[in-house]
């Protein structure tokens, strides 16, 4: 779940930022589809709560694991409408925040020891790596240290599945990969005239794009396979 910016023209001839919110899902059958899209002022948490609310009104009874930015407020949106669904925070996200308060002469080596930590075998390991990452970066950039303690639980969501599983859900990619097809199609648009015309390309775009979501992802036999271990009567395969 994921958003993107655009300017439209308002009713008072002024350029305003739109954000479209996009929920792009796996379906059992382990084939993409956009579950939902829709149009707002701003990106909130209060707005994905909306968002989740109409989801789950028009049929969708359960979400198993959903990958979501580090929106404040997001994961108890999710868990406020799907309790049961497991939230993992993009790692990739939470990298790139940290490395912009990081200086640039240590960025390098910074990158390194924290790939310890989000590359670990598994979470015990990863607390081991942070610890370390702790004692020795942590007095010179302890906003960054402290930000992926306060995060752990939800950055780490991914340790307790498999490879195949992990590389699925531990960053948002999938949804931002799909924002950068629409972006192809809408890039000479400076500022739409209306949000009415936004929809419209945005739409015809997608429909486009889901052209070729026909196949299931790669690997799906097996991963499917594992998520019904994992999750039991929530993922009946036969």
């Amino acid at each position: 779940m994921d958003a993107i910016h655009y300017k439209v023209t308002d009713e008072r001839g002024c350029a305003v930022t739109r954000a479209i919110y996009n929920v792009l899902a796996i379906d059992k059958d382990g084939r993409k589809d956009l579950l939902g899209m829709y149009i707002s002022k701003n990106e909130g948490a209060n707005f994905w709560l909306n968002v989740l609310t109409d989801l789950q009104n028009r049929g969708v009874h359960d979400i198993l694991i959903a990958c979501v930015d580090g929106l404040k407020g997001f994961p108890d949106a999710i868990q406020s409408v799907f309790p049961d669904t497991i939230v993992q925070l993009c790692i990739v996200h939470q990298i790139r925040n940290s490395i912009k308060y990081v200086g640039s002469k240590h960025q390098k080596e910074f990158l390194k020891d924290l790939k310890r930590v989000y590359g670990a075998v598994n979470k015990d390991a990863a607390e081991t790596e942070l610890l370390n990452l702790d004692e020795k970066w942590g007095e010179k950039y302890p906003i960054v240290i402290k930000s992926w303690q306060d995060n752990w639980e939800k950055l780490t969501e991914y340790f307790q599945f498999t490879s195949d599983i992990r590389r699925m859900i531990y960053t948002t990619n999938t949804v931002e990969g799909y924002h950068r097809q629409i972006r192809k199609v809408t890039k000479n648009k400076g500022v739409f005239p209306n949000d009415t015309a936004l929809e419209k390309l945005v739409y015809l775009a997608y429909r486009n794009i889901r052209k070729k979501w026909t196949m299931p992802l790669a690997n799906w036999g097996t991963i499917a396979q594992q998520l019904a271990i994992k999750f039991g009567d929530r993922f009946k395969l036969l």
